[in-house]
């Protein structure tokens, strides 16, 4: 094996690591309620923490964060695939072999954080539709566009078709008993030592396979050929004369992902199980990506402002190692909430948890700074780009030459 140079590290496009931290924030944000709370998802409410308070966070949550900001990683994902396809074409390297062992690494390192750290992985996932994305690589960004929306589509009615027919049979609705038992029994598990979370994690997959399959890995495709798309048209690549179209998103993609996100909370929170349910499933299928979008936007208006900049910069070092913060975030998520240590599953009430994940981020802005002032790659992004290119990377920066290139 040979060094990796870092000439590719001046080829990078500072926004794009910026919008993929502000991404790992949302992200932060969802994964955190699931590990504060074995009742979470499940349609039932904490019975330790049921106060107004509390339910005004968790619609919070459900409105803003839930189902948008893994839109916008997938996003992020799909317009990094582009430039990987530009590198291995100005390199003259193979793309296919090189792309099929990171999505190897991908799907490895996201069994195992599935199994040990997080059921909720998404890296698994992503592995998976990197197969698609791969198969799709010449495809014309209209086709990609129409697609993207045809799969948003299809996915939506078909939600709302079986909610119809529930609706009709009269069915739907939740046993209050066995999903609280359920979840009372998760929550002694995940308290427990290693071998009980270990456990748990495996019991609670099939569930977690099933959403994935019927509603993220759907979503998360459409959002890899939206970003292919943009890529294909680096649409990112100069923002100067971008901002009426911003804007215009930021208009249109702010009520109605806002609208959209509020049907999907009271229908999550209030009437789980239900055909309403579903029929909310749906419409978030179509009005999550309008407020992605937005969030998005905002991001990259912001980012041209001198304030704005600096908050682009803080952003930037934690998106260049996006998974090692992910894991890493899972990693202490499990230490607090987890019998891996401190077992506070059940414990911190939805206010807390909130300030608990805002603490943790900011952290983690810090923590990737320092590394990124010192070392070219995350620690896993080194494993993977090693795996990927079939070659050591630089390890450390080279002395007189940023990082941040």
């Amino acid at each position: 094996m040979t060094l990796v140079t870092e000439a590719a590290q001046r080829r990078r496009i500072p926004v794009v690591d910026a919008l993929r931290g502000f991404a790992l924030f949302g992200i932060l944000m969802v994964n955190i309620t699931y590990f504060a709370s074995a009742y979470h998802g499940t349609g039932l409410e904490d019975p330790g923490f049921s106060g107004p308070l509390d339910r005004g966070v968790r619609y919070l949550v459900a409105v803003l964060f839930e189902t948008k900001f893994y839109l916008l990683f997938s996003f992020l994902f799909g317009y990094s695939f582009t430039l990987q396809l530009a590198s291995a074409a100005r390199s003259g390297s193979r793309f296919v072999p090189r792309f099929l062992r990171r999505l190897a690494v991908l799907f490895a390192i996201g069994a195992f954080h599935a199994v040990v750290l997080f059921p909720g992985d998404i890296l698994t996932t992503y592995a998976c539709l990197g197969l698609l994305l791969l198969a799709a690589r010449r495809v014309r960004p209209a086709r990609a566009l129409r697609t993207a929306i045809a799969l948003l589509t299809v996915t939506a009615g078909a939600y709302m078709i079986v909610a119809a027919v529930q609706s009709a049979a009269g069915g739907g609705g939740l046993d209050p008993v066995a999903v609280g038992a359920q979840a009372q029994r998760a929550t002694e598990g995940l308290r427990g030592g290693p071998g009980s979370v270990i456990a748990t994690y495996l019991g609670e997959l099939p569930d977690v396979v099933a959403l994935l399959v019927f509603f993220q890995a759907p979503a998360a495709l459409a959002a890899f050929l939206l970003g292919l798309a943009a890529g294909k048209r680096t649409l990112l690549a100069d923002l100067t004369h971008s901002g009426p179209a911003l804007r215009r998103i930021i208009r249109i993609g702010v009520p109605v992902g806002l609208i959209g996100g509020i049907v999907y909370a009271h229908a999550s929170l209030e009437h789980p199980g239900t055909a309403y349910q579903l029929f909310a499933l749906g419409v978030d299928m179509l009005t999550a990506p309008f407020l992605a979008a937005a969030y998005a936007a905002i991001v990259l208006r912001w980012a041209s402002s001198a304030q704005g900049r600096r908050t682009a910069e803080a952003l930037s070092p934690a998106g260049r190692m996006t998974l090692t913060a992910y894991l890493t975030q899972s990693l202490v998520c499990a230490l607090i909430f987890t019998g891996y240590g401190a077992a506070m599953v059940g414990r911190l009430s939805p206010l807390a948890v909130l300030a608990l994940a805002l603490v943790l981020f900011a952290v983690q802005l810090a923590a990737c700074r320092w590394w990124m002032s010192r070392h070219p790659y995350g620690p896993l992004e080194w494993l993977l780009r090693a795996a990927t290119n079939a070659e050591w990377p630089r390890w450390r920066t080279r002395p007189g030459v940023s990082s941040g290139a």
